[in-house]
């Protein structure tokens, strides 16, 4: 076997335990406390703390053997549940509130609006629809299928549009008379 020399020693295996010791310091102390777990109060949550005296002052049990981690949630307000309700027609009360007049006189105007494009938008579809037989564009005179589809696509187009024409004539029918 060689002889290997080092140019300088080496330390002990007392000094060794005695430098991780100090390196670890007040860090390893704490990570080795004492966790114990309390039962919430009222069917709450478990609590977990770190105090002996509380600990033993409530009956809580030490927790041994594994990590314990805690994450504190926020607490979750309980909000009073509302029961949806719609304003008859004729009521005194909203009728007196010159807001909610001019909130519904503003969504009459808007739904109005949106009622009049939606209508245009599918006069257009129609007319282009011309009863199922709209006029073949570019390519679909040499390509069949192509012409089917943009029927197809037509033909739900409109279906959507006269579903949206119905809502908001719906939509308007809900609102109180215009006054």
């Amino acid at each position: 076997m060689n002889n290997i020399s080092f140019p300088y020693s080496l330390p002990s295996l007392s000094s060794l335990s005695l430098v991780s010791l100090l390196l670890l310091g007040p860090g390893s102390i704490a990570w080795a406390q004492q966790i114990f777990r309390c039962a919430g109060l009222g069917g709450a949550a478990p609590e977990y703390i770190n105090n002996v005296k509380d600990a033993q002052s409530r009956n809580c049990k030490e927790v041994s053997g594994g990590n314990v981690t805690v994450v504190q949630g926020t607490p979750v307000p309980k909000a009073p549940a509302r029961v949806a309700t719609s304003p008859a027609a004729g009521n005194s009360r909203a009728d007196s509130n010159p807001d909610q007049r001019a909130r519904d006189s503003d969504s009459r105007i808007i739904l109005e609006s949106e009622l009049r494009k939606s209508d245009a938008r599918l006069a257009e579809l129609q007319k282009e629809y011309n009863n199922g037989e709209p006029e073949k564009q570019g390519i679909e005179g040499r390509n069949y299928q192509r012409y089917l589809d943009r029927v197809s696509d037509l033909k739900d187009s409109i279906a959507r549009s006269q579903s949206d024409v119905a809502g908001l004539k719906r939509e308007i029918s809900r609102l109180p008379a215009a006054n």
